[in-house]
């Protein structure tokens, strides 16, 4: 056939056109859309591609362009149903790859629209814990069927749309990847460049680390960055960086933006949130980003928009700077003329938040209610209740107490704690003293009513020890004790001794011993693997040490069932090889606390840190009409219903409507404040769970938090609910679940700048939604935390209560711990405690209560809560259980029974006292007084193995009441008690685990 030249450019025109269209279809994009909840994930995966079938016969073939991020894709099912939801059973699928795949199927319905599903799993393992595993190929077609499928098959198939199960678990745009051959030609067009930069909106979260994401294939490299700002506001935006090559110190540094009239936002107001800023405990914060070779690593930056700034376009340069090479980006930032609030924060979907990273808000350390000034006479420090007397070396020769033994009021009398000065011991091969000490004496640093502080540095002739210590206002004493070789020496050990008077040693909690009476002899040994303590707390009700040994690498580990994912360090010092170890032994003047670590040499220059905090307990009186007004109600519920109760408190759990997500409250946070101000006006104070351990995968700033590295989030293996594996992808640990809203925690890391955005957020509900305090479940920060999150509750006179739960980490996952010895460090600030799910009410003995439950010797009071607790039992401590958390926990009737007899006011008077004026015939029936002018309310309850009678010992005289004219009343108390009344000279049946409220009159 010959063609006419005539029509050759015509030909060449249409040829062109031809080549246009096809290249426009090779980068159109393919449409991404919402599937608004219309398909069950749990059977078919989260995602779905549409197709329409327009071709004729039994074989449809489609050839999808899916650009999936998820490795190893030909690993997974492929599912096909028509438009009606019928599963097509005809299917056949080849060349699959994480670019594309090609999916025959058999078009059961004509036709029309078909649905791929290319990612379906099944949920595993625990609802609250679940594990999503992904379906593998199967291969059911017919035989018949595959036969009638042809090599030269073209694709019958149009791909109209990928779709999601909702928006929350789309990939678009910023998880569709770019293919081999895009990144290919990229790298090639840059090939002189070590890294390339991709300015990117904080609407669109960098999140692949593996994949360049398509859309920056079609943006191209850009250098140049615009946005638009209020005044006022902070404005963060990313810089993506690739590796063409590995980068070991990315460094992001900034211009002064300067508008067309000259005005100036300074580079002080612009920085990387991934390299710099303010750590948790106000140190300054730094950090080196490295990336490897074909790695994308998001770099966070904010810029602060003063107020002040005049309205215009700033323009500046951030320079990406890496292994000596620099990338400049051009900042243009359009200010408008209206001034933000809040610095846009109330706007935290645009990242506004960021900024909370770097707070140093409440950091200050003022004294916090009831706390009082710190004030110092000579080599003596005096605070609440106690007293710290100093050495001339900077250890304690003596600690003090002032608490009546009722725990309800501060007396004049010491309770002496040390029975001798605590001392460092460094013996030879013989077991004799090595070292010989002379002392720089006491240097005191800082006197503050918060904190005091001192030094002291001792020499000897083969060691130097620099000693520097403070006391907080709160009784938290630390001591960092640096022991530095001044030639080479050799200990058979080196150990630190507490001798303890008897009279505060009578209980022990801690070093794998359950709270209770102290054993007559104690020997423990390090065990960091299998064991989360490092301490203990001896003491009696009103006055105590805790003490936890530490060394300068100390890092908190995880806590409650994460513990041995990260647990204890153990340290250089005190655990030498797991040679260290505590014993505690009795003698006829005191309890010596010995923490010995065993033979070692150092060398000239070693150093050693033989740190360790202590803890003066308690930390100020229990505050009884606090219980007895406080009543919790632990549930979101209408607010009359709540009010009919007789509670004062309600506790907005999580996964509800007002507060869904775990540890985030700040998306319906409109709602939660109609909620908070309807029952402010119907007298009700409302508190919300939000605690810092894990927290939702719904968190605006997730991919920004995980361009951290670990600093935020813990590493892990990974897996959990299916919208982790398929966007987080690997290295973080799964942590709590909610099914019905898909609430999907992730761990996080321990100390971090999360906990400036914890103590802003916390201001935040407090100061805009009215939150009158909060609930923590456990807690995975520090005191430094915690003071900073009592000072903004508290703050303009809001109540900022919190109350602290704990389920009982007495076992191997928690690491056989004591959650009162854990959080000891925050009971300062509790209000009340709520211990909590496996801690057994029935089998353990009073001094358990006393010390594990209660908190009455650390100042506090508790409520109950496995199984309802032993409601007898709990009277003894003035605890109830909280309602309606369990079946059966309705403190009601006890809450009347308070209310008729009057018990605000009274004087709480516990059977530990040796004041208490009632005791009974039975030494395991124990009695509590609360009493008042002329009548006593005396709770009795049983530890005996069976049912017992007793008679009331009563001291009339310290009753305050006339014998003659008593009366002993049992009133009726709903599931407590029938009405009935008893003389003085009766015995009273008391069944077994059960007791009494008795009224005498």
């Amino acid at each position: 056939m010959k063609t006419n030249l005539k029509n050759k450019p015509i030909l060449n025109r249409l040829l062109m056109l031809c080549l246009f269209v096809f290249s426009i279809s090779l980068t159109a994009q393919i449409k991404y859309s919402d599937g608004n909840d219309s398909w069950n994930p749990n059977l078919l995966g989260n995602h779905r591609v549409a197709v329409s079938f327009t071709g004729t016969g039994d074989v449809a073939k489609t050839t999808i362009e899916w650009r999936r991020r998820d490795e190893k894709p030909e690993l997974k099912k492929i599912i096909v149903q028509d438009a009606s939801g019928k599963t097509i059973s005809n299917i056949k699928t080849a060349d699959i790859n994480r670019e594309k795949g090609t999916i025959f199927f058999e078009p059961i319905s004509g036709k029309g629209t078909y649905y791929v599903y290319y990612m379906p799993y099944l949920d595993e393992g625990d609802a609250n814990y679940p594990k999503g595993v992904y379906a593998k190929p199967e291969d059911k077609a017919d035989a018949q069927w595959l036969a009638k499928i042809k090599s030269n098959l073209t694709d019958n198939c149009t791909v109209t749309e990928i779709q999601s199960v909702n928006a929350f678990n789309s990939f678009y745009p910023m998880e569709v990847i770019a293919t081999a051959a895009e990144t290919k030609d990229l790298i090639a067009k840059n090939s002189g460049s070590s890294f390339l930069v991709f300015p990117e909106d904080r609407l669109y979260s960098i999140r692949m680390k593996n994949d360049l994401p398509q859309r920056w294939i079609q943006k191209g490299v850009q250098n140049t960055f615009s946005d638009t700002a209020l005044r006022g506001e902070y404005l963060a935006f990313q810089l993506g960086v690739y590796a063409l090559q590995n980068l070991d110190n990315v460094k992001v540094t900034f211009s002064n933006l300067i508008s067309s009239t000259g005005a100036i936002i300074e580079s002080k107001d612009i920085n990387c949130i991934n390299t710099d800023g303010t750590k948790y405990d106000g140190a300054i914060f730094t950090n080196t980003v490295s990336v490897s070779k074909g790695k994308v690593q998001a770099l966070w930056c904010g810029i602060n928009v003063p107020e002040t700034a005049a309205a215009g376009t700033y323009s500046g340069k951030a320079a990406v700077i890496a292994d000596g090479k620099s990338k400049d980006i051009v900042l243009q930032i359009k200010v408008t003329n209206e001034i933000t609030k809040n610095g846009g924060i109330d706007s935290p979907e645009k990242m506004t938040r960021l900024k909370w990273l770097n707070s140093t808000l409440a950091q200050e350390n003022t004294v916090i209610a009831p706390y009082t000034p710190l004030t110092v006479k000579d080599t003596e420090i005096s605070l609440l209740g106690r007293k710290l007397v100093l050495g001339s070396n900077g250890f304690p020769i003596q600690i003090q107490t002032y608490f009546t033994p009722e725990m309800t009021t501060v007396g004049s009398k010491a309770n002496d704690i040390l029975s001798a000065p605590l001392a460092f011991h460094f013996l030879d091969a013989s077991g004799k003293e090595a070292l010989q000490w002379k002392n720089t004496g006491l240097k005191f640093l800082k006197k503050e009513s918060g904190t005091v502080s001192w030094e002291s540095i001792s020499t000897a002739k083969s060691l130097q020890m620099d000693v520097h210590a403070s006391l907080e206002f709160d009784g938290f004493l630390t001591y960092t004790v640096k022991i530095t070789a001044l030639e080479d020496a050799v200990f058979n050990d080196i150990n630190f001794q507490m001798p303890i008077q008897p009279s505060s040693a009578k209980y022990m909690m801690g070093l794998g011993q359950k709270g209770g009476d102290r054993p007559a002899n104690f020997d423990w040994k390090w065990d960091v693997a299998h064991k989360n303590q490092d301490g203990a707390w001896i003491g009696n009700v009103n006055s105590g040490l805790q003490f936890s040994l530490r060394d300068e690498k100390y890092s908190r580990p995880l806590n409650t069932n994460f513990y041995l994912q990260k647990p204890l360090l153990l340290p250089t010092s005190w655990g030498n090889e797991n040679k260290g170890g505590i014993t505690i032994t009795p003698n006829s003047k005191s309890v010596l606390v010995n923490a010995y670590s065993g033979a070692r040499n150092m060398k000239k220059g070693d150093v050693l840190y033989y740190n360790f905090n202590l803890l003066i307990t308690p930390f100020h009186t229990i505050n009884t009409d606090f219980q007895w007004d406080t009543k919790f109600y632990h549930k979101y519920s209408d607010i009359d219903t709540i009010a009919k109760t007789g509670a004062t408190v309600i506790n907005i759990h999580h996964a509800n409507a007002i507060n869904p997500y775990i540890n985030y409250p700040f998306i319906e946070f409109k709602k939660m404040k109609s909620y908070i101000d309807e029952a402010h006006e119907k007298g009700l104070k409302v508190k919300i769970y939000n605690t810092v351990r894990e927290v939702s995968n719904k968190a605006y700033e997730t991919f920004a938090l995980r361009s951290l590295g670990h600093e935020i989030y813990s590493p892990g293996k990974g897996g959990g609910f299916s919208w982790l594996q398929e966007h987080v992808g690997d290295d973080y640990i799964a942590a709590w679940f909610v099914p019905e809203i898909k609430d999907a925690a992730i761990v996080n890391s321990g100390m971090n700048r999360w906990h400036n955005y914890y103590v802003e957020g916390m201001n935040w509900l407090t100061q805009n939604v009215g939150i009158d305090g909060v609930y923590l479940d456990d807690v995975a920060f520090d005191r430094i935390t915690m003071k900073r999150i009592k000072r903004v509750l508290t703050k303009d006179g809001h109540p900022g209560i919190i109350d602290l739960h704990s389920a009982n980490q007495y076992n191997k996952s928690d690491g056989f711990n004591n959650s009162a010895n854990l959080y000891m460090e925050h009971f300062p600030y509790i209000n009340k405690l709520w211990f909590g799910e496996y801690f057994d009410y029935e089998k353990n003995n009073p001094d358990f209560f006393l010390t594990e439950v209660s908190g009455i010797p650390f100042g506090l009071m508790g409520e109950m809560l496995q199984d309802g607790g032993n409601p007898w039992r709990g009277m003894v401590y003035g605890m109830t259980n909280r309602m309606p958390w369990s079946h059966n926990a309705d403190p009601r009737p006890v809450w009347k029974l308070w209310d008729t007899f009057g018990i605000k006011g009274s004087e709480m008077i516990g059977y530990w006292s040796e004041n208490c004026p009632v005791k009974t015939s039975n030494d395991k029936v124990l009695a509590t007084v609360y009493k008042k002018n002329g009548t006593a309310l005396i709770s009795i309850a049983s530890w005996a193995d069976t049912d017992v009678k007793v008679k009331l010992n009563i001291d009339w005289k310290k009753l305050g009441i006339n014998p003659a004219k008593a009366t002993i009343t049992a009133p009726e108390v709903l599931n407590f008690q029938p009405a009935q009344t008893f003389t003085a000279k009766d015995e009273i049946p008391v069944s077994k685990g059960k007791g009494w409220l008795l009224i005498v009159k």
